[in-house]
């Protein structure tokens, strides 16, 4: 399916690896002009070897809140601009109330929250200005359903999901549609490390019996950025097999 992106320039985050690097590579095939960020250069070079088609690679932390406008303006000189957005960004240490203390919130939320609100306090103005844009943010299904031992994502990435939302609501007569991702498992670097040999037998906790293959996810991604998604806004979608139980 085509969908219409040629030509259109894109910034992702946390594209060295996994499920950024699948959207990445899921929008490089659609002709978009895609700036890849991550921590490590060694490593973000070597992704973006993988990738076939208009990539460029930008070193960078979204966790340094004070450094996000400079690399999204540096992203947008690189390109001619900016029309798309794909935020991303991996999750803080794992944790419960008890184990967690107060010192530890800030790191979180900087990295799963605040470095998504100043890149699109960046981006927005250069796609208003276009008259045209997307952002679709990478959070977790733990939005939907929080995860035991996971206080700081649950946190971080609920407040991230009402930034988004209301955002979208203020952005949707410029031409700017504003969406989140909520992945369940998929088969990362970060879920084979954690479980090694074991991943497949992750499937049966899944209704859809397998775990998640991230150049699916990347086309879910690719396609929220299309025309053809243009009236879809203010969305939270979760991406996990059938995984969670809850109505909405």
């Amino acid at each position: 399916m085509d969908l219409g992106l040629a030509g259109r320039r894109a910034l992702v985050t946390g594209a060295s690896s996994g499920l950024g690097l699948s959207s990445a590579a899921a929008l490089a095939a659609e002709g978009v002009r895609v700036v890849m960020v991550a921590r490590d250069a060694d490593r973000l070079g070597r992704a973006a070897a993988t990738v076939e088609g208009d990539v460029h690679v930008l070193p960078g932390d979204v966790s340094d809140i004070d450094g996000v406008g400079e690399l999204v303006a540096t992203a947008a000189q690189m390109l001619g601009g900016l029309d798309i957005l794909v935020a991303n960004a991996g999750g803080p240490p794992a944790g419960t109330f008890a184990s967690t203390g107060l010192d530890a919130y800030l790191p979180a939320l900087e990295l799963n929250l605040l470095s998504t609100v100043a890149m699109c306090t960046a981006a927005v103005p250069l796609m208003r200005d276009g008259g045209w844009g997307r952002i679709v943010a990478i959070t977790s299904i733990s939005v939907r359903e929080p995860i035991g031992n996971l206080i700081l994502s649950n946190t971080a990435r609920a407040g991230l999901t009402g930034f988004l939302k209301t955002l979208s609501r203020e952005v949707a007569g410029d031409g700017i549609t504003v969406n989140s991702l909520q992945p369940g498992l998929h088969r990362t670097p970060r879920l084979i490390d954690l479980h090694g040999d074991a991943v497949d037998d992750l499937g049966a906790m899944i209704p859809a019996g397998v775990v998640g293959d991230p150049d699916d996810f990347g086309a879910i991604a690719a396609f929220l950025c299309s025309d053809a998604a243009r009236f879809v806004t203010g969305a939270a979608i979760p991406v996990d097999g059938g995984a969670a139980h809850g109505l909405q």
